[in-house]
């Protein structure tokens, strides 16, 4: 049994499925689907975060089971949707966990509506320009169209694609209604969003320093479709980040589900009690980190950055943790 009932909405002429649990008194977390999922892929972190926050994950027009608009497959026009969604929701200023193709779109949203939202988590979406993708990612914003893809065989194409997170065999409820999100053309609709990136990109790159709220950028070490240097990208160019680097594939959130569901608790928590301060270059100019799995840029050294109190990733290889661990005491989320 799914222990995510999904119900839908209509918001702005589409109707979006999305499932919630209201926390009486806790902070709002807001939880968009990464593709080609659906909203399903926060199952193995959702019992966790649903005993201290309201929760509410959605299907982005398009994406998951949510019917979608062709004027939608952009990050830019996807941020203004989900403003106007977090307002249809009532859910205030949320904290949103928007990892993959939400990644740019909850950065224009940062950049462009300050106060939308109270802290970001992404990553796992491509975001650095010039762009840095790898595989069939890349082959995708690559090709002249969209015509070859109207012909793939999604059920084996998507399927052999969430196999490793949702088994056919393990999860069959969950392996289908990844495979049947994108069915009957929708798949092919869906690749006009990755297939904008090279002008939205661009584009966001002139707004990152806008983003004002802190930003939790959380990559995957053996992304192949997204390495991890569009992380340290983000990290370099954003006024207030984290980087962390798990040692997973490019769906951590199903692969350390454990870790990610920390690291959203734990960024949360600090967010709601602590304004996140990241301390200026130094003299010369050059940011510095704790370590490459978590901070901005190279080169900091771990007493220097003590106080963020964020979490670091505590597996891996050297690669990824350079610095030393600082075990993490975090209050409770913050009751009303």
């Amino acid at each position: 049994m799914l222990i995510m009932p999904t119900r839908t909405r209509r918001i702005d002429g589409l109707t979006i499925r999305y499932t919630e649990i209201d926390a009486a008194d806790g902070p709002v977390i807001l939880l968009t689907s990464p593709w080609p999922e659906s909203l399903l892929a926060y199952r193995r972190v959702w019992p966790a975060l649903a005993t201290r926050a309201r929760l509410v994950a959605i299907d982005l027009p398009g994406f998951g089971h949510s019917q979608g608009r062709t004027d939608l497959f952009r990050p830019d026009a996807m941020a203004e949707f989900l403003h106007r969604l977090i307002g249809e929701f009532e859910l205030g200023s949320p904290h949103l966990v928007a990892p993959d193709v939400g990644t740019s779109a909850a950065l224009f949203l940062a950049a462009r509506h300050p106060g939308a939202v109270k802290s970001l988590i992404v990553g796992s979406g491509a975001s650095a320009w010039p762009l840095e993708t790898g595989g069939v990612l890349a082959d995708i914003i690559a090709a002249p169209d969209i015509e070859a893809f109207k012909s793939m065989d999604v059920r084996a194409t998507v399927g052999a694609t969430v196999e490793p997170v949702a088994s056919h065999e393990d999860e069959p409820l969950v392996w289908e209604d990844y495979v049947t999100s994108y069915e009957y053309g929708r798949f092919a609709e869906s690749t006009r969003y990755v297939r904008s990136y090279p002008t939205q990109l661009a584009l966001l790159r002139d707004l990152l320093p806008m983003v004002k709220v802190p930003v939790h950028i959380v990559e995957g070490l053996r992304d192949p479709l997204v390495p991890p240097s569009n992380g340290r990208y983000l990290a370099e160019r954003l006024p207030s980040s984290r980087l962390t680097i798990l040692d997973t594939g490019h769906f951590p959130w199903e692969l350390d589900p454990g870790q990610y569901g920390t690291i959203i608790a734990e960024w949360v928590a600090r967010a709601e009690t602590v304004r996140l301060r990241i301390p200026p270059p130094f003299a010369d100019g050059n940011p510095r980190t704790s370590s490459a799995s978590a901070g901005r840029g190279e080169g900091r050294r771990p007493e220097e950055n003590s106080s963020y109190d964020a979490v670091h990733a505590r597996h891996g290889t050297d690669s990824v943790h350079r610095g030393r661990w600082h075990p993490v005491r975090l209050p409770p989320l913050r009751r009303a």
